[in-house]
């Protein structure tokens, strides 16, 4: 599934053609793509006619472009991107050749009037589009990263209902350190489902957890309660520095799972250290990187660098 790296790098793509852009019509292909769009396709259609995209937005993995819609006075809904396992959000010229398993086509013209369209591509059809409630934030801060698109805008400091409950991630610059270290001390699970647990910190998935674990030599069931304030906030930085050079590298790409807008891959799996890597020497010490099976997926560690003290 993708993670922050993977968001930020279709995040960025979008906003250079979308933000300020007019929504001209809609085409469902796969109504199935709609399944988190309670309101049905329809209403779907109907609501995004004439809306003006403000700008796009992430907080972690979570995806959403604020909404002027024809008339009104106040920013009260987002488009609301889910990527899933296979999600793509591609940007085509009008009329370009197809891609292949295309579920939803916005058409758009951008705000120096080329027409272009925004297709939805899911091979697997685990992720969705769906218009939500805007609501305030928690802390009265930006809702997410923008790149200060919107800067002094209301809608800055609002937040869709679906992802009101997902913590800052560790590149959001109202990313509170000390908080976070507090929440993973007082933690008895294992410190990899700790980092995976988006209401702790968000952002961090099966890929770029690993990564942080090894470069911090922590194994992945260490209890977070088990580490010092020290030890945590060094996890936190490194956690922090890994996703910024992911994001430098367009994020990570497997086979076909993960484009961004305009088809390409990102390049960091170059630079793994630990996920996808058994049976390959450990880049620190040399021992045989090894896999085990942990909730219904794989941890990738080394056993020499990382063992669990108890």
């Amino acid at each position: 599934m993708p993670e922050l790296p993977e968001v930020e790098t279709v995040r960025l793509g979008l906003s250079q053609y979308l933000t300020g852009s007019i929504i001209r019509a809609v085409e469902i292909l796969d109504q199935r793509s709609l399944k988190r769009h309670l309101a049905g396709p329809k209403d779907f259609v109907k609501t995004l006619a004439d809306a003006t995209v403000l700008g796009v937005v992430r907080r972690g993995k979570f995806l959403w472009l604020p909404l002027r819609f024809a008339r009104a006075d106040v920013v009260t809904h987002a488009l609301v991107g889910h990527l899933g396992m296979s999600g793509q959000m591609l940007i085509r010229d009008h009329g370009a050749e197809p891609d292949k398993l295309t579920r939803v086509i916005l058409y758009v013209e951008s705000a120096t009037g080329d027409q272009l369209e925004f297709r939805f591509v899911d091979q697997r059809i685990f992720g969705s589009l769906q218009i939500d409630n805007l609501v305030e934030t928690e802390d009265g801060h930006p809702g997410g990263f923008s790149a200060g698109i919107g800067v002094g805008e209301v809608w800055q400091n609002l937040i869709p209902a679906s992802a009101a409950h997902i913590a800052r991630d560790p590149l959001d610059e109202h990313f509170d350190q000390a908080v976070v270290a507090s929440r993973i001390v007082a933690k008895n699970s294992g410190i990899k489902r700790v980092l995976l647990d988006q209401g702790v910190l968000s952002g961090i998935g099966n890929i770029y957890a690993d990564e942080a674990l090894w470069q911090a030599k922590l194994h992945f069931d260490t209890p977070g309660s088990a580490l010092t304030r020290r030890k945590v906030i060094e996890l936190i930085e490194v956690s922090k520095s890994i996703l910024e050079r992911a994001v430098a590298a367009g994020g990570t790409s497997f086979d076909e799972q993960y484009k961004n807008v305009n088809g390409e891959s990102g390049y960091f799996e170059v630079s793994l250290n630990a996920y996808g890597q058994t049976g390959k020497p450990c880049n620190r010490c040399g021992a045989e990187i090894r896999r085990e099976n942990w909730m219904n997926r794989g941890s990738h560690f080394c056993p020499k660098c990382q063992k669990l003290k108890h």
